[in-house]
């Protein structure tokens, strides 16, 4: 089956992450995050980009952006992973040894009302849904537990309403709470398809526009004789993050 077009225009957030090949553990060290934090920074310096929100992970990463123009998402993307292979391989000692992520990163849109809150949520999660950490705060490799500007990570403003420093706490609190099986559900979904994530009316509109039709329809064989169908999204969850 051949990849669906990589379309990611500007002034439209998306979320992005890719992950290690086998699954594999890829930052064991705390020098295994920074160093991909200061890739990422490094790269900011020639390839501008929004960033709102992101989480490191052992053996993925997942990054909310922001892009201003067309092209910006893929061109920076590129260059993190890319330079990021390199001191990584360099570092561990294995030059020429295949690669080190799964594949090309995932994305989808997010729309610009409440579910952009939900899907940065989704990312700031991941190390206490993971019980690596008792609170999401806790974990430093994320843009929940930058404790200050000098963080290697220069974060956006986002395009909805944000967590302003005055209201941090409040914020902090809300990602600590447990997101319900609905949303989890839902937000999975798009990362394993690639299918934007919004209203039922938006999403519509976006992957009609982007070309992301594909993302939409379901997929799997046709009902069978009892009438139900079981779903290849509703199997393929347990795997994803």
């Amino acid at each position: 089956m051949s990849r669906l077009p990589r379309v990611a225009p500007g002034g439209v957030p998306f979320h992005v992450l890719n992950r290690a090949v086998g699954r594999r553990t890829i930052f064991e060290s705390p020098a295994d995050y920074e160093c991909f934090r200061e890739t990422v920074a490094e790269t900011l310096r020639v390839r501008r980009m929004r960033i709102c929100g992101y989480c490191v992970m052992p053996n993925h990463w997942h990054m909310v952006l922001w892009p201003q123009d067309d092209g910006d998402l893929s061109a920076f993307l590129h260059h993190v992973t890319n330079l990021h292979v390199k001191r990584w391989k360099r570092a561990h000692g294995e030059i020429g040894c295949g690669h080190l992520y799964q594949e090309r990163f995932k994305s989808f849109p997010i729309q610009t009302t409440d579910y952009f809150h939900t899907v940065v949520r989704y990312v700031e999660r991941n190390p206490l849904r993971a019980n690596l950490v008792a609170r999401a705060e806790a974990w430093p490799w994320s843009s929940l537990g930058q404790v200050s500007a000098a963080s290697p990570i220069p974060l956006s403003a986002w395009p909805v309403p944000g967590p302003a420093d005055q209201h941090r706490d409040l914020w902090i609190e809300h990602v600590n709470r447990p997101q319900t099986e609905a949303e989890l559900t839902c937000v999975r979904v798009s990362v394993h398809r690639g299918r934007p994530y919004g209203d039922e009316g938006w999403v519509t509109q976006v992957a009609e526009r982007l070309g992301l039709g594909a993302t939409t329809r379901p997929r799997g064989r046709p009902k069978n004789a009892s009438g139900l169908t079981p779903s290849p999204d509703q199997r393929h969850l347990a795997q994803i993050w």
